[in-house]
């Protein structure tokens, strides 16, 4: 049985083109990508240790063999957070219980008086595993009519691969569904991780499972909404994390005039009504 961490190297190097990396090409190969045995060479480590990793087989690297590995593959610097946060829930370092606790979704005050601050901006605060916990009235005139707000506890993650109406309201919805599933790996905690993915997990199919152990870190781009009214809009996103409630205030900002111009038709009606979900 495979583990987060070995997941993560295969996919990484199978997406890596040998050439890229200066090295040279060896003719026709049985699966795409880096080769172990190159990925070995450049890490420093043995391929029988490699293979050992990638299968789950030893769950406990060293320190230094994460960063060597992280050299190998060249990641930036997302990805060696990344690497390093799978190797140590792959070793055991978070112990999961037997019901896990579900994650907090309390917000402090404070954070509610910056997110009144920043009406009629459009802006949320959320948490890894995609739980709407407060929002503005700009950001509530944004996701009017979409569905995303129709739930009692809405959650980005249940909502974009649950209701079908995410897939036109997401102009990039394939993009926006690599950043929720891999949001899931870094939630509040791996227990609150696997509560939630075993609720959504049922429910979201195949394509969420393949995506959540895909391991591909996204770039997160600028957001395209397809309104339902018609507008469409290009929004930047600036991120505040909040470490010590394990929490994001996200800020959502035009990206160019007519998108500007179609946030204040759609705020127009109603204006600094801020939302949290208790």
């Amino acid at each position: 049985m495979g583990t987060p961490l070995g997941d993560f190297i295969r996919a990484k190097r199978d997406s890596i083109q040998p050439e890229t990396l200066g090295l040279p090409e060896r003719g026709r190969r049985r699966s795409p990508g880096l080769r172990r045995q190159d990925l070995a060479a450049r890490a420093g480590i043995s391929v029988e240790y490699l293979t050992r990793i990638e299968q789950g087989r030893d769950r406990r690297p060293s320190i230094a063999v994460v960063h060597a590995l992280a050299d190998g593959l060249s990641l930036d610097a997302v990805e060696r957070e990344h690497l390093r946060y799978l190797a140590k829930i792959s070793g055991g370092e978070c112990v999961a219980h037997a019901q896990p606790a579900p994650p907090r979704h309390t917000v402090r005050p404070s954070v509610l008086e910056t997110l009144r601050l920043l009406e009629p901006g459009i802006a949320l605060v959320t948490n890894r595993l995609g739980d709407v916990l407060a929002y503005t009235g700009g950001f509530e005139a944004v996701a009017g009519g979409t569905g995303l707000l129709d739930a009692g506890s809405p959650n980005l993650t249940r909502y974009a691969f649950t209701d079908p109406r995410a897939r036109a309201f997401f102009a990039d919805w394939d993009a926006v569904a690599d950043e929720l599933a891999f949001d899931l790996w870094l939630g509040p905690s791996v227990e609150s991780s696997e509560w939630f993915t075993a609720e959504l997990a049922p429910a979201a199919g195949p394509d969420f499972t393949r995506r959540l152990h895909s391991h591909v870190v996204p770039p997160r781009g600028v957001l395209r909404l397809r309104h339902p009214s018609g507008s469409d809009l290009r929004l930047r996103r600036e991120t505040l994390e909040l470490p010590g409630d394990a929490q994001q205030l996200v800020v959502f900002l035009p990206a160019d005039e007519a998108s500007a111009q179609a946030v204040e038709h759609l705020r127009r009606p109603g204006h600094g009504r801020l939302r949290a979900i208790s």
